[in-house]
C-alpha cells in the first residue's frame, strides 16, 4: 500500500479536482484506491463556528470514486472556529499525528489518495501540515499549484524547499491557453531542472470553476422568484459574473461580452433585466425590492432563465458569487466526466506511477 497526498501552495488550486481525477484513472488502471482528508476545510467566505458533519466534497468524492466504507480514511479534525479555540487555549490537546498513523493500519488498498491542506502552513497547530501528513504516512506529495503567472516558479521552489524530498512532482493548474505555450517552453524547463517532475499542465477550464444556480441560492440564502419548470437549477451553471449598473444601451454591449453568466443588478432596473436576457444570461440575482416586472417574468419563462432575489445589497452578492466562482465546486456531477478527460488529456499517469513505483 502506498499514500500519497495530493497538497498545494494556496487554496482553490483545484486539489480536490485531482484527487478525483486520480482515483478514477487508478482504477481504470486496476488499482484498488482509498481515499482520506485528515483536515476538514470549507468553502466558505468565513470559518464557519461549528463544522455541521463532514465537508460536501469529501462525501461527493466518496461517492464518485464508489469506495466502499473500508476505503473511506477519517478525517480527523474539523477546521472550524469552536475547534481552533479550543486548540489554542489548550483545552485541545489531541495528538493527531498518532491518530493519523492509524491511515497505515487501515485496509490495504493498492493507493490511498489523501487530500492535504489548503497550504504548507495550515494545519500546524494541529500537527497535521502538509509535511507532517507525508511524513506521518511516508508518503509522497504531487503538489497542484495554480498558475497566475512565471511567478509560479517561485511558489514550487519554496515548497520543494520546505518539503525536502517529499514531493514527487508538481502539477500547473488553470493555465489560460495563451499562456500554455511560454509555459511549456519557459517554465517546464526551469523546473525540470530544479529536479521537480511537470507531471501534467491543465488548461484554465470555466466548466470547472462554474457554480449551479442552486449553489448560489444556498450561499445567497436567496428567494427563487421564477425557476423553470423543465431544468433544476442544480444543473444550469454559471460561468461568469456581471453587475447591472449602467444605462440599457451600454449594458447590452457589456453583456454580450460574456456567456453562461449571472447578472447582478437592482430589483427596480428592469431595462437592465431585459438587456441581460438578450444576451447569455443563465440566471438573474436582484438586490433591493423583488417585485418581479411582469415582462421580466415572462421574457425570463421564454428562456428558462432562473431569477433569485437577495437581502444583501449588490456588492455582498457580488462577492459571493465571486467566491463561489473562484474554487471548483465538485459535488456537481455534470463535471466528473470533464475532470477524467482533462486529466486524461493533460497529465502523465505513466511517469507518475513510474516515479510512484507503481
Amino acid at each position: 500500500m502506498k499514500h500519497l497526498v495530493i497538497g498545494s501552495t494556496r487554496a482553490n488550486s483545484g486539489k480536490s479536482a485531482t484527487v478525483l481525477g486520480l482515483g478514477l484513472h487508478l482504477q481504470a488502471r486496476g488499482f484498488t484506491v482509498g481515499y482520506g482528508k485528515p483536515l476538514g476545510t470549507f468553502a466558505t467566505l468565513s470559518l464557519p463556528d461549528e463544522a455541521e458533519g463532514q465537508e460536501a466534497d469529501v462525501e461527493f468524492i466518496t461517492r464518485a470514486l464508489n469506495l466502499p466504507p473500508q476505503a473511506c480514511r477519517p478525517t480527523l479534525c474539523l477546521l472550524d472556529r469552536l475547534t481552533l479555540a479550543a486548540r489554542l487555549r489548550g483545552q485541545d490537546t489531541t495528538d493527531y499525528r498518532a491518530q493519523l498513523s492509524a491511515y497505515s493500519q487501515m485496509a490495504a488498498e493498492d493507493v490511498v489518495l489523501v487530500e492535504g491542506p489548503a497550504n504548507t502552513a495550515e494545519g500546524a497547530i494541529f500537527g497535521l501540515t502538509l509535511q507532517a501528513i507525508a511524513e506521518s504516512l511516508d508518503a509522497r506529495i504531487l503538489l497542484v499549484v495554480r498558475y497566475g503567472s512565471l511567478l509560479a516558479a517561485d511558489h514550487v521552489i519554496v515548497a520543494k524547499e520546505r518539503l525536502g524530498d517529499r514531493p514527487v512532482g508538481v502539477l500547473l493548474n488553470d493555465i489560460p491557453l495563451k499562456e500554455m505555450e511560454t509555459v511549456r517552453t519557459t517554465l517546464v524547463p526551469y523546473l525540470e531542472g530544479q529536479g521537480i517532475p511537470v507531471l501534467g499542465l491543465m488548461p484554465e477550464s470555466r466548466i470547472l470553476r462554474s457554480v449551479s444556480v442552486a449553489a448560489l441560492v444556498e450561499k445567497l440564502t436567496a428567494e427563487v422568484l421564477y425557476a423553470p419548470d423543465r431544468l433544476p437549477l442544480s444543473d444550469i451553471m454559471i460561468e461568469e459574473l456581471k453587475i447591472g449598473a449602467m444605462d440599457a444601451n451600454s449594458a447590452q454591449f457589456f453583456f454580450r461580452a460574456a456567456h453562461n453568466k449571472a447578472v447582478v443588478t437592482s430589483g427596480a432596473r428592469v431595462d437592465i433585466q431585459l438587456a441581460a436576457l438578450s444576451t447569455s444570461t443563465n440566471c438573474l440575482v436582484l438586490t433591493g425590492p423583488s417585485n418581479l416586472h411582469p415582462e421580466v417574468q415572462q421574457r425570463a419563462a421564454e428562456l428558462e432563465v432562473p431569477i433569485l432575489a437577495v437581502k444583501v445589497d449588490t456588492l455582498s452578492a457580488v462577492k459571493i458569487i465571486e467566491t463561489c466562482l473562484g474554487g471548483v465546486r465538485l459535488h456537481e456531477g455534470s463535471k466528473v466526466r470533464y475532470v477524467r478527460e482533462l486529466m486524461a488529456n493533460h497529465v502523465d499517469f505513466d511517469r507518475l506511477l513510474q516515479l510512484l513505483d507503481l
